[in-house]
Order: C-alpha cells, then structure tokens, then sequence
C-alpha cells in the first residue's frame, strides 16, 4: 500500500514537472536537425569542388538520410534539398512530430555558407 502511494505521488511530481521540460526536451531534439544540416551541407561542398555545382539528389552527395520515428527509425526530421543551382543550395529539415504538442512542426535551414537558421520554432 505505501509503494503504491509513493508511485502516485511520483507521478503527480512527474506531470507538474513536464510542462517546465517540455522546451528543453524540443531544444535537445533540434539538435540532430543542426548536425543533420551540417553533414548535408559538407557533403554538398565536396560534390560542388568535384563537379562545379550542387545537387538535389542525395545519392549524388552520398547523404543517406536516418529512417524516420513514423517508420519504426530514430530520426525526428526529415531533410530535403529545396534548391540547388551552380551557386547556391538550400536544404531543410523539418519535425515529424511535435515536440510540446501546439500544433507547429519545428523547421531549420541550411545554405551553402552553413548559416543555419531555425525558420519555425516548436
């Protein structure tokens, strides 16, 4: 009987907490969109040393995306190439889930001078 008072006092302290963690749990996430973003942008700037131009295509730039947490996987955004041209590229990676539950999917950015930028918070 007091083992089980003990857990349901646990978990009152543990929901009164949540919603303090929340942020912080959406900021540690967005840290693999960042290294994602970073890798893709590398492999973008070797491609355009060997061929004069960046490319949309992830096989082109030998980037294989980590399976997504909708399909069984581990990774929490998906990445895209948006743009590409002979100058310039965009790639994006935006949140499959929604980490504190409002609504917005968390969306960052990265071009070809690896500024990347968070476009939508979460």
């Amino acid at each position: 009987m007091e083992l089980l008072i003990v857990l349901i006092i646990i978990g009152i302290l543990v929901l009164l907490a949540l919603p303090n963690l929340m942020p912080l749990i959406s900021k540690a996430k967005s840290t693999e969109a960042q290294l994602q973003l970073e890798h893709v942008c590398t492999l973008e700037k070797s491609y355009f040393y060997m061929h004069s131009k960046y490319s949309t295509d992830f096989k082109e730039i030998s980037f294989e995306p980590a399976i997504l947490t909708t399909k069984g996987g581990n990774a929490n955004y998906t990445i895209e190439i948006t743009e590409a041209t002979s100058h310039s590229f965009k790639a994006r990676a935006t949140a499959v889930v929604d980490f504190d539950g409002d609504g917005v999917f968390n969306v960052w950015e990265v071009d070809q001078d690896k500024n990347i930028k968070e476009v939508t918070p979460d």
